[in-house]
């Protein structure tokens, strides 16, 4: 717990508008995305490295839980402040530090937007592919923190593919730096890899090295509706068989098709059990040309609609069904849990099989839809807690879901993590030695366990 003498010494080393423990302030970073809510005996906002070293040294004299947050954007409840300590927010550290054109390279701090960076880079004809959902709120610390991916994730990864280094404050204090400003690199451990995804527990991002794109010439985008998932998953086999490699690859199954036509009428046709959006990016004459042989692949595969977008306009309003899924959502039921498996490509329709039988099962309304590209899907259990019983069915269908995905070869997240959420799942997916191997490294850094604790493994 943090004492009245703790918040006195925080407020010395960032100033007394950096700090605070006033109630309604601490509501503000007791949640997330999730619906859960855990309130933090005050919240702190350094600018620099320096001053988050010493808020961690202090915090280990103390026994303090400091709780590293971005914008709060997460699935997992990962930043989330169970059992009360600090809260750390990382949006004062928000400097594009630099975009060197000539390496391809952006220094950046934690608390930049993800789609500030984009827009910025974008400008001088580079191009930054991560794009989760949350890029317009969403931080680059949080999103390293998380390893975030996005529809892009198809062709050019998540974000752990970008980052070249890392600026660390680890747990007790020390500032290290891992890889650095070179696309290689190999002398000791891949410390920047083991830190990207490790969800705040290993260490408090305070500066990112990422690696850039050239901005592709031109984007498509097109809409195929299929008759049945079976249909749309052939088609993405098809294409990746036909050697192309889409920016974005997006599905929507019947459930979600349902929900967005039911709410928005958006003239899908009755018949449709899937939909993907598909999108190419690259030089004009090579896009033109996989366009008009994606087309062909998938005409045989049940298609029985397919339109392509002859400029930006057009493209937005192809993108309207898949944007308003998570709107139409809450007319299902007024609560929902987001889990977001991933599963081999191929194994989607059976997964979305699987999927059925169990909202069958529960009698619960399941909405899925998500990134067919690379099998990762979003499944939105929709109940009213409010009801008697409702969220105890709905933790079994979860983890009816859970054991599905993972008898498919496929796992629990995809791109969420698993802060408090998913971690009493974790042995479902984790052998004992596994998580034993983990929190050795946990320990050897956070000897005193005051940074992010109780997530990931389960307690």
């Amino acid at each position: 717990m943090a004492t009245a003498g703790f918040v006195r010494e925080l407020k010395r080393m960032v100033g007394n508008d950096n700090v605070t423990v006033e109630t309604q302030d601490l509501v503000c970073y007791s949640y997330d995305a999730t619906q859960m809510e855990y309130l933090p005996d005050a919240v702190v906002f350094p600018a620099t490295a320096d001053e988050v070293s010493r808020i961690l040294r202090l915090a280990n004299r103390e026994k303090v839980a400091v709780f590293p947050r971005g914008a709060g954007s997460g699935f997992s409840g990962g930043s989330l402040p169970k059992g009360g300590g600090v809260v750390l927010v990382t949006t004062r550290m928000n400097r594009i530090v630099k975009i060197d054109t000539d390496n391809l390279i952006a220094v950046v701090e934690p608390g930049v937007v993800t789609g500030d960076l984009q827009d910025a880079v974008e400008k001088v004809g580079l191009f930054y592919p991560p794009d989760p959902a949350s890029l317009r709120f969403s931080t680059i610390g949080g999103n390293v923190a998380e390893c975030a991916g996005g529809p892009r994730a198809v062709k050019y990864g998540v974000t752990k593919d970008f980052v070249l280094g890392l600026e660390v404050v680890l747990p007790t204090g020390d500032i290290i730096t891992t890889g650095g400003e070179t696309y290689k690199g190999v002398v000791g451990y891949d410390l920047t890899k083991l830190l990207c995804g490790s969800e705040g527990t290993l260490g408090i991002i305070t500066r990112i090295v990422l690696r850039l794109l050239p901005l592709p010439e031109t984007r498509t985008t097109m809409l195929a509706v299929f008759d049945s998932i079976d249909g749309a998953a052939g088609a993405v086999a098809a294409i990746i068989r036909g050697r192309i490699i889409p920016t974005t690859l997006e599905f929507l199954d019947h459930s979600a098709l349902r929900c967005v036509e039911g709410e928005f009428s958006l003239g899908i046709p009755s018949t449709a059990r899937a939909v993907l959006l598909i999108e190419l990016d690259g030089e004009k004459e090579l896009v033109e040309k996989q366009a008009a042989r994606i087309g062909d692949l998938i005409r045989p595969l049940g298609l029985v609609e397919f339109k392509a977008a002859a400029d930006a306009a057009e493209a937005e309003e192809l993108w309207k069904a898949r944007r308003l899924v998570s709107p139409a959502l809450r007319k299902v039921n007024p609560d929902k849990i987001n889990e977001d498996i991933a599963v081999p490509r191929s194994r989607v329709p059976d997964i979305i099989r699987r999927i059925d039988q169990i909202s069958e099962k529960y009698g619960i309304p399941i909405i899925n839809f998500g990134h067919a590209g690379d099998g990762n899907i979003h499944v939105n259990i929709m109940i009213d807690r409010s009801k008697p019983g409702a969220s105890e069915k709905a933790e079994e269908a979860v983890r009816e879901i859970f054991r599905a995905t993972l008898d498919l070869g496929g796992t629990m997240s995809g791109e969420h993590g698993v802060g408090l959420s998913k971690a009493p799942y974790i042995p479902m997916e984790l052998s004992g030695e596994q998580i034993a191997a983990m929190k050795a490294i946990k320990r050897a850094l956070d000897p005193n366990n005051i940074l992010n604790p109780g997530k990931i493994f389960p307690v």
